[in-house]
C-alpha cells in the first residue's frame, strides 16, 4: 500500500503527536492603553481540546495569538510542559496554526503545499513527501494529493491548511475561527472532523470561535471570555446548566430575560419563586436568565399556568418547536416544547416555569 493509500488510522498512528501541557498564568496584553488581556488563568491538559467561546474583541484570538508567539505579552507567563516559553519566536514553540483564512500557496498542489513546513525544516524530499501524504490521507484529501488550490472547494482547502498545520507534528495546535468562512453543511462537517482527528492523535488543541454551537459540540471544555478574562471555564453541560454569572447564561444559549426579586437567596419570577445559580447578589430588583426548556406550555384554563400569554409565533426545529408568548405586560417569553404541539399565533396559552434554577444579575 502506497502512503497516499494509507488509511486514516494509519495515517494517525504514523504521525506519532502526543498531548502536551500547557498553561496560561495571569497573562497580560495592551494595545494603546486598552486591555485585551487582563490577567487571563488557563490550564490545557495534554490531549485535552478546550474552545475559547465570547463576543467579537473579548480577546480570545489575542489570547491564542499569545499562546502562539504571534503576540509579545506584557506580564505573566506561558509553559509549555512546564517550560516558560514567553520569550521564544514563533518557530520554537512548535505549534500548528490554523486561521480563518487557508493561505494556501496557489502555485502549489495540496501535497506540496503540505510538504512545505518540512521543506522549511530541511527534511528530506522522500520523507516530507511520505509525512504529507499521511497528513492529507488523515484529513480524507489523498486521492486530492495533485490538484492546485482553485482547484479545490473551501472546505477542501481548509482540510489542506490543517494537514500542512498537523504534518510537522506540533506538540500544540491551534485553531482561529477556522470554520466561519464555509457554508453550514461544510461547516458541520469539518468541525466534527477536526474533532475525530484531534482524538486520533490526542493533540493538545485550542479552539478559538464565537459561535456557541461549535464550541459546545467538539470541545472537553469552553472558557467563555468576557472583556479580556475567562469568566467561567467548563464542560459544555456545566456551562449551560450551571452558568456561574449572568454573562455566561446570556451568551451560551438562548435565554429570556424576565424580571425578577431577589430575596433569600431565591427569585421570584411572575409570581413563581425560583432558586438561584452561581453568583447571588444582594436582594431587590434583577434579571432572571430562564431556559426556553425551563417553560412549559400549557393549556390557557389548566390550573397550574402561573401565567396566560398570546401565542406571538411559532418555528418547526426539526426535534422540537420553539414558540413565543407575549406576556399581557408585553414581555416576549420563547418556549421549547415537543412539535406535536402546535399553537397557532394569536391563540390563548398558559405557562409555568418548570422550577429549575435561574442566573440572575443586578438591573442597571
Amino acid at each position: 500500500m502506497s502512503a497516499v493509500e494509507t488509511t486514516a488510522p494509519a495515517a494517525a498512528a504514523a504521525l506519532e503527536v502526543t498531548g502536551t501541557a500547557v498553561e496560561l498564568i495571569d497573562v497580560v496584553k495592551t494595545y494603546a492603553g486598552h486591555q485585551a488581556l487582563t490577567g487571563v488563568n488557563l490550564r490545557i491538559e495534554p490531549g485535552e481540546f478546550i474552545a475559547l467561546l465570547g463576543p467579537s474583541g473579548c480577546g480570545k484570538t489575542t489570547a491564542l495569538r499569545a499562546l502562539s508567539g504571534l503576540e509579545n505579552i506584557d506580564g505573566g507567563r506561558i509553559l509549555i510542559d512546564g517550560k516558560d516559553v514567553a520569550q521564544l519566536a514563533v518557530n520554537k514553540r512548535d505549534m500548528g496554526m490554523v486561521f480563518q483564512s487557508y493561505s494556501l500557496f496557489p502555485h502549489m498542489t495540496a501535497l506540496q503545499n503540505v510538504e512545505f513546513g518540512l521543506r522549511m525544516r530541511k527534511v528530506d524530499a522522500a520523507s516530507r513527501r511520505t509525512r504529507a501524504a499521511e497528513a492529507l490521507e488523515l484529513v480524507g484529501l489523498g486521492h486530492l494529493a495533485e490538484r492546485y488550490a482553485h482547484q479545490l472547494s473551501g472546505g477542501q482547502q481548509q482540510r489542506v491548511a490543517l494537514a500542512r498545520a498537523l504534518v510537522t507534528r506540533p506538540r500544540v495546535l491551534l485553531l482561529d475561527e477556522p470554520l466561519s468562512a464555509l457554508d453550514a453543511k461544510v461547516r458541520v462537517s469539518l468541525r466534527d472532523e477536526i474533532r475525530r482527528i484531534q482524538k486520533d492523535l490526542g493533540i493538545t488543541t485550542l479552539f478559538v470561535t464565537h459561535d456557541q454551537e461549535e464550541a459546545l459540540a467538539v470541545a472537553d471544555r469552553v472558557a467563555v471570555m468576557n472583556a479580556g478574562n475567562i469568566e467561567q471555564i467548563g464542560t459544555p453541560e456545566e456551562l449551560y446548566l450551571n452558568p456561574r454569572t449572568s454573562f455566561v447564561a446570556d451568551f451560551v444559549g438562548l435565554s429570556n430575560k424576565l424580571p425578577g426579586e431577589l430575596a433569600g437567596g431565591a427569585v421570584t419570577v411572575y409570581g413563581q419563586r425560583l432558586d438561584v445559580l452561581g453568583e447571588v447578589p444582594q436582594a431587590g430588583a434583577v434579571t432572571a436568565f430562564v431556559r426556553p426548556e425551563d417553560v412549559a406550555l400549557i393549556d390557557a384554563e389548566a390550573a397550574d399556568a402561573w401565567l396566560h400569554g398570546t401565542v406571538v409565533s411559532t418555528s418547526f426545529l426539526g426535534s422540537l418547536r420553539r414558540t413565543f408568548v407575549r406576556l399581557p405586560d408585553e414581555a416576549v417569553v420563547a418556549v421549547q416544547h415537543d412539535v406535536s404541539d402546535k399553537p397557532q399565533a394569536g391563540d390563548a396559552v398558559g405557562l409555568r416555569f418548570k422550577g429549575r434554577p435561574v442566573a440572575v444579575a443586578t438591573k442597571e
